[in-house]
């Protein structure tokens, strides 16, 4: 393993030379947190790509037999780390798997699927294989290029001179564009409240229902200087860019982690349930913000939403975990981002002997946060209700190590960008006590930083 230190900017900075080369994808740790938000990686030029696109599973292109999961399981185990070098790099990623599940590969894993057609034929999942990762330290202030391969090594040192030159200045990027939304206010409403009948018949506890927002685009945008502007707005732990080529494009500021998986087969999962808007200048009006923290830690409504998920990904972990070993060390913890308090628990397990990081994920996605309880029915509900159908949009953004250890997050607060419109997105958990105005409110406090890095809304979510 080739590791070359690097003296380069941040991360974000770094990559805006890469943004518009197909499958160059940045994984951006842009908050520091105390358990997240340390390591950020660069990666671009895979030596294998793996797409699922209208029902079929691509390798480098060309139709191949199985799954797409199927398929990234083989690349995967094609491409061991070599056994004469160690597992441990600088970081925790040094080579591997880096892409996305959207949501409805996730649900193809029930054997259900959509109702919505994909006119724009953008990928249900996207990965590549990359052997040379450029790799940041938050914490140490450090960076590397890391070859995984030994054929990787002059891969490697042109990335690490790449990196050495500064990089452009960032782009003020496109002009304000305008918004319109998919489902009226009144619209919006009678949904939820289709989804309280639901809750109410017995079918389900609870289900994530979320509109999308679209903004009409020509197929030039800058999406980079989109996500540029969404990182200042919204700083977030599992951050990302992706460009997957020209039919999609994401830009992510994610704050929640769907799965770690260590080298030692030990997992994390972190649901977010339970959201309360800060005050814009937290610091300014800090007895309001500490006031609407104290109220989300309190809510009987949010507990109960975050507990429900929290016992889903109890059962979806224990599907592939050692027995005994799946625990909860963290029950309605109270976590801050730059616009927003969230409740977040934390479920830990052991992967059982023999299994490995797409095992685990056939087991959980789509993650549990976004869909609901029962989740099978809850899809389906949530199928028949939303207007169109989610794509990467509650889907996760992975990196898979050659070493079989993961990090993933749940793709929400994200932009997808498509040859005709920026896509934002948002929702929640709707429960028994659910208020359809309180929901509608909390869906607009969800998608405020997409809206605000692409454009304006008029009207409130109105049609």
């Amino acid at each position: 393993m080739l590791t070359i230190p690097v003296s380069c900017g941040g991360p974000a900075a770094a990559f805006r030379p890469w943004s518009a080369e197909p499958w160059a994808m940045l994984l951006d740790s842009a908050a520091a947190h105390p358990q997240n938000g340390r390591y950020s990686y660069i990666v671009a030029e895979p030596f294998q790509t793996i797409e699922a696109i209208g029902g079929r599973t691509l390798v480098d292109g060309a139709a191949v037999a199985g799954s797409p999961f199927d398929a990234l399981e083989r690349a995967l185990a094609a491409h061991p780390l070599p056994r004469s070098l160690p597992s441990a790099g600088p970081v925790p990623f040094t080579g591997g798997a880096v892409g996305f599940i959207g949501y409805e590969a996730g649900m193809s894993l029930e054997g259900l699927r959509s109702r919505h057609p994909n006119p724009g034929g953008q990928p249900d999942m996207a990965f590549g294989l990359y052997d040379v990762v450029a790799a940041f330290d938050r914490q140490e202030r450090r960076a590397w290029v890391v070859a995984a391969r030994p054929e990787a090594e002059e891969r490697a040192r042109r990335m690490a001179a790449r990196l050495s030159v500064p990089p452009p200045e960032q782009s003020a990027g496109p002009a304000p564009l305008s918004w319109r939304s998919e489902l009226s206010r009144p619209g919006y409403l009678d949904r939820v409240g289709r989804v309280l009948d639901y809750i109410r018949a017995g079918d389900i506890y609870q289900a994530n229902f979320t509109q999308r927002f679209l903004a009409d685009v020509d197929g030039t945008v800058d999406a980079y200087a989109l996500y540029e502007r969404l990182r200042v707005l919204s700083p977030a732990p599992f951050a990302a860019f992706l460009n997957c080529g020209p039919r999609l494009r994401l830009a992510g500021a994610s704050p929640e982690r769907f799965i770690r998986l260590g080298a030692d087969r030990t997992i994390e999962t972190r649901p977010i349930k339970g959201t309360r808007p800060r005050p814009p200048n937290p610091g300014a009006d800090p007895a309001a913000d500490a006031a609407a923290a104290a109220e989300l830690s309190a809510s009987v409504k949010d507990r109960a939403e975050n507990l429900m998920i929290t016992d889903l990904l109890r059962n979806d972990l224990g599907r592939v975990s050692e027995i005994g070993s799946v625990r909860v060390p963290v029950l309605y913890g109270l976590e801050s981002f730059a616009s927003v308090h969230h409740l977040v628990s934390v479920v830990t397990s052991r992967l059982r002997p023999g299994l490995g990081p797409v095992d685990l994920l056939r087991a959980a996605c789509p993650g549990g946060s976004i869909t609901g309880a029962p989740k099978i029915r809850a899809m389906q509900i949530i199928d028949e209700l939303e207007v169109s159908r989610r794509g990467a949009y509650c889907g996760t953004v992975a990196w898979i190590g050659f070493d079989r250890a993961m990090d993933s997050n749940i793709v929400i607060r994200t932009l997808s960008v498509t040859p005709d419109a920026v896509i934002a997105q948002a929702g929640g958990g709707i429960v028994a006590d659910s208020d359809p105005a309180a929901e509608h409110e909390e869906m607009l406090v969800k998608a405020r930083a997409q809206l605000r890095a692409v454009g304006e809304l008029a009207g409130e979510g109105t049609a």
